[in-house]
């Protein structure tokens, strides 16, 4: 037996049963619920804590973001929409018509991502729209942080019941 067959049957390439691929979805939601609109929840919470200069950082911070996301989306919004809806269309075809895991691993990675995208951009235009700041701005930022949270909860939910059957049916088969 050659050294990459080895390592091969070790190191399990299939991508429900790869410990990569679930240290990636982890290290994915972690990420997406610690920065809140592109701004990390530390800054929040100091700002909260102690006002002042720190709120003021926070505030230019998340006006800086929000003027960023929505000139991304009023630039490129209908493009980013019919390559990401392609996308996802394709990973469903491939992943749950045709059976390739590992289209059905990225499409579980990406599907709640965009959903998250969504939630951001609908977050960043009530956030234009209405001039929030202090205590309006950090209520709207934690219900955004939660509604992210809740998403990355019901994802990992879904996934690892999605990953756990594959992985049984793969048992059964072999």
């Amino acid at each position: 037996m050659h050294w990459y067959q080895t390592i091969f049957e070790f190191i399990d390439m299939r991508s429900f049963s790869n410990l990569w691929f679930w240290i990636a979805l982890a290290v994915m939601w972690s990420m997406a619920s610690h920065y809140v609109l592109g701004v990390p929840f530390d800054m929040l919470q100091r700002a909260r804590k102690h006002g002042g200069q720190a709120q003021v950082d926070l505030e230019m911070m998340v006006q800086i973001n929000v003027a960023r996301l929505l000139h991304i989306a009023q630039v490129s919004g209908l493009w980013i929409a019919g390559i990401v809806g392609f996308m996802l269309s394709m990973l469903v075809g491939l992943g749950f018509i045709y059976g390739i895991e590992f289209a059905q691993a990225v499409f579980c990675l990406a599907a709640p991502m965009t959903l998250v995208g969504l939630i951001s951009l609908r977050t960043a235009r009530i956030i234009a729209t209405t001039e929030c700041n202090g205590e309006t701005l950090d209520r709207r930022l934690n219900w955004h942080r939660k509604t992210v949270q809740a998403v990355g909860m019901l994802s990992l939910l879904a996934t690892s019941m999605w990953g756990m059957w594959q992985n049984m049916q793969i048992g059964a088969l072999g």
